[in-house]
């Protein structure tokens, strides 16, 4: 899935810019880091990818399509094509792993058969098969943030984005998951990954947005 921004300009209630004039191309299948300090308007991109916020000025293009013109009735379509990771993983504490990890296929319509195989597949992706019928507190941090993962990659989007993913995590289980993202994105996902931890891209390489104060500030890509 490609993504592209012309000239996108955020703006808040009381005239802060989360960003401004930011135009960039995301290739389908490319994988990118955005990084900047905390405010430069990291979280504020991924939330215009998944119309949890509509741009101010300008577009942001997926595949072509104007998203910001989107009807809200159509905005769960539109998310159903994204999967979406964040910090603190969002998960129901009192269902099941499995529970966790099936509800974007439930919402779906899916059939039994095919969720149970999914989630499966899911589960196995990031290490956690077996675990399926444990709740969310019987896990580590890491563990969560892993089931976080396969439930935004369990409907197999073509997009993926996580937002800060190993803020809680100490460094080799930060280093886990940003592997593990990068084997999804080896099958063809597209993924774009916020995060602040300079140190982990430096180990990763791959594309950098640097943004600063709502700019894109530099673009530089992988070695």
């Amino acid at each position: 899935m490609m993504i592209s921004f012309e000239s996108v300009t955020k703006r808040y209630a009381g005239g802060r810019d989360g960003l401004s004039e930011v135009s960039l191309l995301i290739e389908s299948g490319e994988l990118a880091f955005i990084t900047g300090h905390s405010g430069a308007g990291k979280s504020t991109l991924l939330k215009l990818i998944g119309l949890i916020e509509r741009p101010t000025r300008g577009q942001v293009l997926m595949d072509g399509r104007n998203i910001g013109r989107l009807p809200r009735r159509a905005i769960p379509a539109h998310r159903r094509k994204i999967g979406m990771v964040f910090q603190d993983h969002k998960l129901l504490p009192d269902r099941s792993i499995f529970d966790n990890v099936s509800l974007p296929l439930i919402i779906a319509g899916m059939s039994r058969r095919d969720i149970e195989k999914r989630v499966r597949a899911a589960l196995d992706q990031v290490s956690l098969l077996g675990r399926e019928a444990h709740r969310p507190e019987m896990l580590s941090t890491g563990e969560q943030q892993r089931v976080g993962i396969a439930r935004a990659v369990v409907s197999r989007p073509k997009l993926l984005i996580a937002d800060e993913p190993t803020g809680n995590l100490d460094p080799a289980l930060s280093l886990e998951i940003m592997l593990l993202f990068r084997r999804l994105n080896e099958v063809g996902v597209t993924t774009l990954i916020a995060t602040h931890d300079i140190g982990l891209l430096d180990q990763l390489g791959g594309r950098r947005l640097m943004l600063d104060q709502g700019r894109l500030a530099a673009d530089l890509q992988a070695h």
